[in-house]
């Protein structure tokens, strides 16, 4: 019995060995008998994190440029496939992809910045005109009377603020900021460009070369994993700026049929709420339909009912044929990253921020409940 109680102090007398555990045990009272030592170790493992977390921000820009090219590149893959099995060589694919890309990007510069920036110019000069002319419109003399005045106090207030000097300043200091973002993008995207083709011409060497970090028995899995989340990536990227695309095609049509002002704007603006997946669609419901009611109550009826209609068509009809080969994610889950990534990267963060998710739970899935799975 006594035997079984393990080592006490008559071992200890006698120079017998201690278990690792009571060793441990003991370094860390030693540890805790030299508080001077230990704090001096503390404060050099705080400092080190605090020098590595300032080395991270300084090039958390470049970081930035990294992934963003990355996952262009990851996205831009499964054209250049295609064309592959066409019999084109991977060069000639990349260039044919990328000279596509130049062309819509100078389309863009050509016939949709010019109207879009004069038309933003328009809606600011139109908004303190457009909140005056409320009351005399027929929808408002439809409310009742306590309706009325509290939707004319709001709107008093909207135009105060709105032309309050602070606001001007702000909105100053806004199109400055713009302005300058507008010209620094200019020189990001000829290095994002560039990283873009380097990972997009080795993006095989480079799949190849993070196999090798892998014992060999795993390498076949990993491989297949990888595969499966490089494609599905590819066709999350592609997918959502398709419907974003889409979208905002739709938005312009409606906008010139309708009648309703700012068409261009409208459909830029379109463009980049959509690309928030799943909500994004309602959310610019939202937007279009109260732009529209400073127009007309039955143009922005219209435009309400014609968009929903084609929200319906997106979701049951050109989605699934769009997004068929990306990992589904539960709704929550879409709502949170994109809202986790906004708050990172902005409207890139939005883009990346489903890929990032269907990446995340494909690990889940083939990798983590599987290993729990085996453990009864």
């Amino acid at each position: 019995m006594d035997d079984a109680e393990g080592p006490g102090p008559v071992a200890e007398a006698e120079g017998l060995p201690l278990p690792d555990r009571p060793r441990r045990f003991l370094g860390v009272l030693a540890a805790l008998d030299r508080p001077l030592a230990l704090g001096f170790i503390t404060t050099l493992g705080v400092l080190g994190a605090l020098l590595l977390g300032s080395a991270l921000g300084s090039i958390s820009t470049i970081l930035v440029y990294i992934v963003l090219a990355m996952f262009l590149a990851v996205g831009l893959d499964p054209i250049v496939r295609r064309l592959e099995r066409r019999r084109v060589k991977r060069g000639g694919a990349i260039a044919i992809v990328f000279g596509g890309f130049t062309l819509l990007f100078l389309g863009f510069l050509i016939w949709v910045l010019p109207p879009v920036i004069a038309q933003i110019a328009e809606f600011v000069e139109a908004i303190p005109e457009s909140i005056a002319g409320v009351p005399e419109t027929e929808w408002f003399a439809a409310l009742n009377a306590d309706t009325q005045v509290a939707l004319v106090a709001g709107l008093e207030q909207l135009g105060e603020w709105i032309a309050s000097p602070s606001t001007i300043a702000a909105l100053g200091g806004g199109v400055l900021a713009v302005g300058v973002a507008f010209i620094s993008g200019i020189t990001a995207s000829f290095i994002v460009v560039a990283l873009t083709l380097y990972f997009l011409s080795s993006l095989s060497s480079i799949k190849r070369a993070f196999y090798d970090l892998a014992p060999a028995h795993s390498r076949p899995r990993l491989e297949s994993l990888t595969e499966r989340i490089t494609d599905s990536v590819g066709s999350a990227l592609i997918g959502s700026v398709i419907l974003a695309a889409l979208n905002a095609g739709v938005v312009f049509v409606l906008h010139v049929v309708i009648r309703l002002p700012f068409p261009a704007l409208m459909a830029v603006v379109a463009f980049v709420v959509t690309l928030i997946p799943l909500f994004g669609s309602v959310i610019f419901l939202v937007i279009g339909t109260g732009v529209a009611l400073f127009t007309s109550p039955l143009q922005a009826l219209i435009f309400a009912i014609a968009y929903l209609i084609y929200i319906q068509l997106e979701s049951y009809v050109v989605s699934p044929r769009v997004m068929n080969r990306a990992v589904s994610i539960p709704a929550a889950l879409v709502l949170i990253g994109a809202l986790i990534g906004g708050a990172l990267m902005g409207v890139i963060g939005v883009l990346v921020a489903l890929p990032v998710m269907a990446s995340i739970l494909l690990i889940i899935r083939e990798v983590v409940v599987p290993k729990q799975d085996l453990k009864v």
